[in-house]
This record gives structure tokens, sequence and C-alpha cells, in this order.
């Protein structure tokens, strides 16, 4: 039995203990199992655990639950996901609220350089389907990541748009992975585990209940570089998505829709509220995010630096001489800083003019 992931499992199912308070415990204690063996006192006296949740912690006794989903893992060859594998995706690791464990099952890397999240309306137009097919058949030689949430609708247009168009696709799940929903999707979703993957921060036996729709869409936010609004009326999880994506800080974009169309009111709200940018095509995408393929200049010698640097901001400014372009979450993953020392190195660096920011969150040292 892996002992290790006993405890990461066990630490998903505390009552009381949600993914901030777990990823906080784990930083302090650097792994679930020294959070178990924590003394009571210690715990209590850690801001936001308090007496009620070093309880919940000290008398968990539903390790059965963990022995059972490790042997539903290794049958199914599932890969569980923690926040300190290597394998968890980083640019959701960089959303507050990001979940402390992942199964997954597929093929994708989670971590590639390019990852774009497609959502929209259940009941999609032939306008719908038409621009999603379209945008996706653009982006087929740009190696992207499709990530969608297997509902009906756009979710399943654009994750059979990228299979066909032989791009990697990802699904997002609001139950466990002993269960396909809707049922229907199931040979989709057994095509994706062969081009893709499927994801979920739910143990098996989880139903597809109404209240995991919105756990699962802050995923699909925070799993990807930029979101796409296909289609979708002024209420639905599409327009929820979009707003996370909003919060984590990511670039939202949207396809426009005719102004009597009900089934374009959300994208139209977005638009109108500059809660998202309008986008028609692969190539306005490919402009904002910064991914349009550049002619590869001569290599010239990069100038010295006349003004003093703190610690961090070498760091970065290291890793920007080594890598000619890079995007906020690698950055911050290669930096190992904090997003908050990041972000504050960065503002110094563009006020002194070594750096200079490109769309899609993008940096580069000045030429």
């Amino acid at each position: 039995m892996n002992k290790d992931l006993l405890y990461q499992i066990a630490l998903s199912l505390v009552p009381n203990i949600g993914d901030i308070h777990a990823k906080a415990l784990v930083n302090i204690y650097g792994d679930a199992e020294s959070v178990f063996k924590a003394k009571k006192k210690d715990l209590e006296n850690i801001e936001g655990i308090g007496t009620i949740r070093a309880k919940s912690i000290k008398e968990f006794g539903n390790f059965l639950s963990s022995e059972e989903e490790i042997k539903f893992t290794e049958k199914y060859k599932i890969t569980p996901l923690f926040i300190n594998s290597e394998a968890y995706p980083k640019r959701l690791l960089n959303c507050y609220d990001s979940p402390i464990l992942l199964y997954y099952r597929g093929n994708a890397d989670l971590n590639t350089s390019k990852i774009i999240s497609i959502v929209g309306t259940r009941t999609n137009s032939d306008y719908g389907k038409t621009v999603c097919e379209k945008l996706i058949e653009e982006l087929t030689e740009e190696n992207i990541l499709v990530v969608s949430g297997l509902a009906f609708g756009i979710d399943t247009i654009a994750h059979k748009a990228a299979l066909k168009n032989n791009l990697q696709t990802v699904a997002v799940l609001a139950h466990g992975l002993d269960r396909i929903y809707p049922a229907q999707n199931k040979s989709l979703a057994k095509q994706m585990t062969e081009q893709g993957g499927l994801l979920t921060e739910f143990m098996s036996h989880t139903n597809p209940d109404k209240q995991n729709f919105p756990k699962r869409n802050r995923i699909v936010a925070g799993i990807s570089d930029a979101v796409i609004v296909i289609e979708t009326g002024k209420k639905g999880g599409s327009l929820i998505t979009a707003e996370l994506g909003n919060s984590y800080n990511k670039d939202v974009f949207t396809i426009p829709g005719r102004i009597n169309d009900s089934k374009s009111e959300g994208c139209n709200y977005l638009i109108k509220n500059n809660k998202a940018a309008l986008i028609t095509s692969a190539d306005d995408l490919l402009e904002n995010m910064g991914w349009k393929i550049q002619k590869k200049l001569s290599p010239k010698k990069q100038k010295e630096l006349f003004i003093e640097l703190t610690a961090d901001e070498k760091i970065i400014v290291d890793i920007l001489q080594q890598q000619e372009n890079i995007q906020i979450d690698e950055l911050y993953f290669k930096s190992g800083l904090s997003s908050s020392a990041t972000a504050s190195a960065l503002l110094t660096l563009e006020m002194q003019s070594v750096v200079s920011s490109l769309p899609g969150k993008v940096y580069k040292l000045t030429p």
C-alpha cells in the first residue's frame, strides 16, 4: 500500500478541512502524513485551523476509504496528482482554491506549453457548432491542448473537433472516474484517454451532483492559459467559468453573436462589460496570446545591465536571458518565487525598462 497516497487521500477527506486549509498545512508540514502526526496543540495554533479543524484531523479515522480508492486507482491505471507532484498542473496550482488532489487517466501533458479551455451552452445552435469546429481546425498546427467539461453541446463539440484534428483534449469531470456523465459520451471519453485524458478531483462513487459542477468549472478555468466562451445564455456554468478565469488572472475570450439571440446573450454581456476580449478566429486568439510564430532572428548578445537588482529580480532576469519569451505561470514555476514576489519584481523591472510584457501575460527582456 502506498503510504504517502494513503495520507494524501485521507487529508482530502477530513471534515472541515477544505483545499485552502489543506494546502496551507502541507506547506507548513511538508507532506500529508506529517499533518496527521502533528500535535493537536500545534495544529490549533495555526492561523485558520483552530480547535474544531485540529480536532477533525486528529480524530479522523476513515482510512479505509483511502485504501479502497488506492485499489481503484491501481486497477484502472489512474494517476493521483497531489499538489507536490511534478505532474500536477502548475497553472492550476497558482489558483488559491486549487484541489489538493486530482485523479487523472490519460496521456496528455497537463503542463504543456499551450492550453485553452473551451466552454459554452449545452443547447448550441448551428452557428455555435460551426464556430467551435472552425476555431479548433485553425489551431491544428499549434499543438494546443483543448480542455472542456464533456457536457452536451459546446463541450462535446470541442472534444470531438480536437480529436478529429489530432489535438489532445482533456475533459474535467464533476464526478468520479468510475462513471461517465452524460452516459452518451462514454465512447468519446474512451477515445480521449488515448488522445488526451479525463481529470477530476472527485473519488470513485461520487455522483455528478449539482454542487459539483461549479467546483469542476474552477479546474477548467485554472488549468488553462485562456478561457474561450463560444456560445452561452445570460445564466449558466460558462459565465461562471469566465468569471473564475478573470479571478485567476487568465485571458478570457468570447465569440460575439446576434444581439437578439438568447444563446449569444452571455457572450455579448462579457464583451459589453469588458470581461472578455472579442475574437472571431484562431488568428485573433494566437495574436492576443502572443503565440503567433515569429521569424527567428540571428542571436545577439544580451545587453549588460548596469542597474542594481534584488535577489528576486536577478532570478527573473537570469531566466529571461535563457528563454526569449515566457508565460507568467511558467515563470512562477521556474523561479520558485511566490506569485506576489514575482509580480512585485516584474513590476519593478518593467518600470526600469528591463522587462517588457506581451499579450497573453508573456514577458521578455527589453531589447
